[in-house]
């Protein structure tokens, strides 16, 4: 009873009962704020199951809280989402931990914005609807050319969660440039030369970065802002090329340690220079075994001349 129904959208429950339109069975409630928990199957319905009530399925807020207390337990950290789910989804999602087991289960609520395609919104109606894999083929009319993983996972880290996500050749080719800078900058850390000590704004910048990183992370998840400190540091190693600025090994050391963290292990991100000649190397590795098995069969069957033609084309390889 002491729950306040709308504490994460804020909505007000006399407002939402009067801007409600008709639905069919409304007029079946006890209340109108109720959501359903049960629904009886129509005979055609494939999701069915036996219940005190009828044979049915359990309403879209119940199973989703449902799944979360079975796979996670009755309380955890995080639950994500879309925007568009924060009411009345999410906000039935909370009525019912709290009616259930007499608290919430979610300890943060977190709901990323809405994408849109050259400023329209996406949708399979406009035509501008595309796929992941669209979007790493370049197989869609909307695309100048394919965009590997890494460049769509950097352009999405590029702006806050919370903000609409546009995608554009043009944003997607700045992401794509701006992925191999990063990159770039972190294979030229083994070409920095070292000094005895650092300048002053180097080692002041080196001894901040590390934690002006954790609390953008900390402050809502600011990726966009890490992304921003890492190019500072490409920077920084830039001008330590151009003999421009000195660093210590020791600095250079936290720098190194520091951008390795964050690209990588925190961001997720991937030099797909090394990926893909990995890759490479083990699909030429198959393929070799495979020449190498078929050579040896020939030998066993006595195939003298096949088994000559594939020794000697190995060779010239």
């Amino acid at each position: 009873k002491d729950h306040k129904y709308g504490i994460l959208s804020g909505r007000n429950l006399e407002n939402v009962i009067n801007e409600s339109r008709e639905l069919a069975g409304i007029g079946e409630k006890k209340n109108q704020a109720d959501f359903a928990l049960w629904k009886k199957a129509s005979p055609e319905h494939i999701m069915r199951w036996p219940s005190p009530w009828s044979d049915g399925f359990p309403g879209w807020h119940c199973e989703c809280t449902a799944m979360g207390r079975k796979y996670l337990g009755s309380h955890f950290d995080i639950h994500g989402g879309g925007m568009d789910l924060i009411f009345p989804h999410h906000e039935c999602e909370i009525a019912q931990a709290v009616a259930s087991q007499g608290d919430q289960m979610v300890h943060y609520w977190m709901h990323n914005n809405m994408i849109t395609i050259n400023g329209q919104k996406m949708g399979k109606s406009l035509g501008n609807f595309i796929t992941l894999e669209q979007f790493f083929t370049g197989n869609h009319d909307s695309l100048e050319q394919a965009y590997s993983p890494m460049t769509i996972r950097f352009f999405i880290l590029s702006a806050h969660y919370r903000s609409t996500v546009d995608f554009s050749n043009d944003a997607l080719k700045a992401s794509q440039k701006g992925l191999e800078r990063l990159m770039n900058g972190l294979n030229d850390l083994e070409r920095v030369p070292v000094a005895k000590q650092s300048d002053e704004q180097v080692k002041k910048f080196v001894s901040e970065l590390r934690q002006r990183c954790y609390d953008a992370m900390n402050d809502d998840f600011q990726t966009q802002l890490v992304i921003s400190y890492l190019f500072e540091a490409c920077h920084v190693i830039n001008t330590a090329l151009d003999h421009k600025a000195n660093i210590s090994a020791e600095d250079l050391k936290e720098l190194s340690d520091t951008m390795h963290l964050f690209t990588f292990d925190l961001l997720g991100l991937k030099s797909e220079k090394g990926a893909n000649n990995d890759a490479r190397e083990e699909a030429y590795g198959k393929v070799v075994d495979m020449v190498l098995n078929l050579r040896a069969k020939a030998k066993a069957d006595k195939d003298w001349a096949t088994s000559d033609q594939i020794r000697d084309a190995l060779a010239e390889a």
